[in-house]
């Protein structure tokens, strides 16, 4: 093998599928031979402000390529974002004004340089051609596609059999989508498992425009929190790529340990071989689910904050000094400046003022892990945690 194909196997790895890695093989030896980098498109819909992990499976595969030298485009479909991705809908997308996709935008480009490197990053809208065409350009893409394709998407043929309208603007999405594909010449397009079909509607347009087909590499959906499901915020199964360190490193202590290797792979390219041979060898999935929840604060925040994160998290939980059944307590914006003496008064079973002077006076009070003075000024944040005498305690959230 030469080193052509171990570099196309180092890109597949990880993905779910590729179409095709013959094809991949070829426009690699082309680029090295021409010194002409490859294109690599990835498109993004900005119809919310976040991203999370999931999101970021598809950006760390940019990266390597990016590594490699290759030319990555960026793309923000602030023009599609208006007519919304149909893929596993069940219904019309509300239609986004201008001003909500450009405001989504700007968020996302900042979350995505957390993951990529932003010198080496093209950014492109597609509104640069689909906004400029005219009617004869509309109709003769519209004519690369037939409605009984169309209608071969589940999604679509689902609605069709229930009788849930479609309306003719959605069928336009993978059209424009595989559009952006001609107008960047992309020589790769990467995307989840679920746009498959988008992807390979693009092959088919470059082909109708002369323009060689793309690779199309489909990373896995990654499952959220659970184990189970995809990861999605309204499934709140989610981490945010702008969470606050502690809740991200708690999050994803929080994983079952099935998914140790998974996220491993996916969000960090680690081997998972050599984590299974680590597991064989005896080693605490506890363990490993740290080394993962510190690399990926580390890989979001810095170095600092995942130690602050995991010292933290240590003392919270791992030293066991609070019980996983431990009462919660609504935090309020109030307790983030407070005295000891109010904090404690306030808290249930807790009878009188004169009761939460007597505990602080005997030193029977720890916010933290830290025990309190009774006129201690201090700071109360969600996940906060207090123990009062030998047994009762209470979290913050």
């Amino acid at each position: 093998m030469d080193d052509i194909e171990r570099t196309a196997d180092r890109l597949i790895e990880g993905t779910a599928e590729v179409i095709n890695r013959e094809l991949l093989i070829q426009k690699l030896k082309r680029s090295r031979d021409t010194g002409t980098p490859l294109i690599v498109k990835l498109g993004v819909d900005p119809t919310a402000p976040d991203i999370h992990l999931g999101h970021t499976v598809v950006m760390e595969k940019l990266r390597q390529f990016q590594e490699l030298g290759h030319q990555v485009v960026f793309l923000i479909g602030d023009m599609t974002a208006r007519i919304g991705d149909p893929t596993n809908r069940d219904a019309t997308r509300k239609q986004l004004t201008k001003e909500e996709v450009e405001a989504f935008a700007a968020t996302y480009i900042a979350q995505a340089n957390k993951v990529l490197d932003a010198s080496r990053l093209i950014l492109r809208y597609n509104s640069e051609w689909l906004e400029p065409m005219k009617m004869a350009d509309v109709l003769q893409l519209l004519s690369q596609m037939t409605l009984a394709r169309v209608l071969e998407r589940d999604d679509f043929h689902k609605r069709f059999t229930e009788h849930v309208p479609i309306h003719l603007h959605e069928l336009m999405y993978p059209l424009m989508q595989g559009y952006d594909s001609v107008a960047l010449r992309a020589d790769v397009e990467l995307g989840g498992t679920d746009q498959k079909f988008n992807i390979m509607t693009a092959r088919q347009i470059q082909e109708a425009y002369g323009v060689e087909p793309e690779v199309g590499m489909f990373m896995p959906i990654l499952e959220g929190t659970d184990g189970v499901r995809r990861m999605g915020k309204s499934l709140g199964n989610y981490v945010g790529v702008n969470e606050p360190p502690d809740e991200m490193y708690g999050k994803v202590m929080s994983i079952p340990d099935t998914l140790i290797q998974r996220w491993s792979l996916l969000l960090l390219g680690k081997d998972p071989a050599e984590l299974e041979r680590r597991l064989a060898a005896g080693a605490n999935p506890r363990d490993l689910k740290a080394e993962l929840a510190f690399d990926i604060v580390t890989r979001f925040w810095d170095r600092e904050a995942a130690q602050n994160a995991q010292e933290k998290f240590d003392k919270t939980f791992r030293q066991k000094e609070v019980p996983a059944d431990a009462p919660r307590i609504a935090w309020t914006p109030e307790l983030a400046r407070v005295t000891a003496l109010q904090l404690v008064a306030q808290l249930p079973g807790i009878p009188s003022r004169q009761e939460a002077r007597r505990l602080l006076q005997q030193g029977a009070v720890l916010l933290n892990g830290e025990r309190l003075d009774m006129m201690q000024e201090v700071s109360v944040e969600p996940g906060s945690w207090i123990k009062v005498g030998k047994r009762r305690y209470f979290r913050f959230e």
